[in-house]
């Protein structure tokens, strides 16, 4: 199951996940990219599903689990990967309702998701994976708004303290903390401050954003049995911003 897969690392994933060998599970608002999409990937071989629906409506994302187990039989991974952001401003001059959205986004978003995909992954009886995506300002105050950044930290809480609580049940947890990469949702934050290009750039010791396909083969291989001791962990794919 993969969320925000109408675009960017989410639909990156969705190509990337089936070409491995994946049944994909395609989950966004915008119904029609999402069967573009499903039908790219079935053109190409692989096997997709696509379920529309809003993260942040509970309903939406037990609708989406309820109908992969039903076609598919179980849920053995799931990339939470559906987000929002909103670029620079202080924390005082920022909109309630601009936090509000920010936070339902990216943090109630992935609650809503875990909340429905775990106890599907229990049922299975197989080991599971889950990856959520955070980013560097998960980590540091990286430039992005303060709701961004709240928001991202949040995630690591969340990926954490599930890899704490279902480990033992085969259940593994792990989160991205992804850097500045080339999607839809950049573009429209360098469109709204371009002089944040340089900064997101700079803060890369390869002194360039990551392809969308970067950051999907992380997910992938942290989805896979590849990755079957790691869990817990906030896995950084940012071309060394973290580590500068």
């Amino acid at each position: 199951m993969i969320t925000g897969a109408s675009s960017g690392i989410g639909a990156a994933a969705g190509r990337v996940f089936a070409a491995e060998g994946a049944t994909v599970v395609l989950v966004a608002r915008r119904a029609e990219k999402l069967h573009e999409l499903a039908a790219e990937i079935t053109a190409a071989g692989g096997r997709a599903m696509v379920t529309a629906g809003d993260v942040t409506r509970e309903t939406d994302m037990a609708q989406a689990v309820a109908e992969a187990v039903s076609r598919f039989g179980r849920l053995d991974g799931a990339f939470n990967n559906a987000g929002h952001t909103a670029a620079g401003g202080l924390l005082h001059e920022t909109d309630p309702m601009v936090f509000e959205q920010v936070m339902d986004v990216n943090v109630r978003g992935v609650w809503n998701c875990m909340r429905h995909q775990i106890p599907a992954m229990l049922g299975s009886g197989r080991p599971a994976a889950i990856v959520n995506t955070s980013s560097v300002a998960g980590v540091l105050a990286a430039g992005a708004s303060s709701a961004y950044v709240a928001a991202k930290h949040a995630v690591l809480g969340l990926t954490r303290a599930a890899a704490a609580e279902y480990g033992v049940r085969g259940v593994r947890v792990n989160a991205l903390v992804v850097g500045s990469t080339r999607t839809e949702m950049m573009d429209q934050v360098l469109k709204d401050v371009p002089a944040l290009e340089e900064a997101f750039v700079g803060r890369s010791v390869q002194k360039r954003m990551a392809a969308p396909e970067e950051i999907a083969h992380s997910a992938a291989w942290l989805c896979s049995d590849r990755a079957s001791f790691v869990t817990g962990t906030a896995m950084p794919v940012d071309g060394g911003w973290t580590a500068a």
